[in-house]
């Protein structure tokens, strides 16, 4: 599988011009990686929007059961799910008009790639958005 990387240029970019951040897999439980991430970029100035099917709210906001159902424009769509998930998650982030799907390390598709690349959309696999985040933005 190639991975296509992006330079650290690129990257700050995103993050300095992103707004909105979708995180798809956004526990409740603030034992979880998705849940800790999600507040690591709240803090940061971000507005963080949950999607989750699986619970109504997180911590007082809105969890949306799908990326169709947010109802406002997202920036970045911060994936939480396995790898098989993720040519479903840059479906929706193209329907949902989202130019950045920025997958957790660990996740990564060919398809989902290929995908991404004929809708002319940023796929960022298997990196994590806070230590990307902390690593360029301080």
């Amino acid at each position: 599988m190639t991975t296509l990387r992006y330079s650290d240029t690129q990257l700050r970019d995103i993050l300095q011009n992103a707004r909105t951040i979708a995180v798809v897999g956004h526990s409740a439980d603030p034992s979880r990686t998705s849940y800790q991430i999600a507040q690591y970029l709240r803090g940061a100035g971000y507005k963080v929007i949950p999607v989750n099917p699986t619970v109504e709210t997180i911590d007082g906001e809105i969890s949306y059961p799908s990326l169709a159902a947010v109802p406002e424009p997202i920036d970045i769509v911060d994936v939480f799910r396995r790898s098989e998930f993720l040519p479903d998650v840059v479906e929706d982030a193209i329907a949902a008009g989202a130019t950045v799907v920025w997958a957790q390390l660990g996740v990564s598709s060919e398809a989902a790639a290929r995908r991404a690349a004929e809708a002319g959309i940023t796929l960022i696999e298997s990196n994590c958005i806070k230590v990307t985040h902390r690593h360029l933005m301080g």
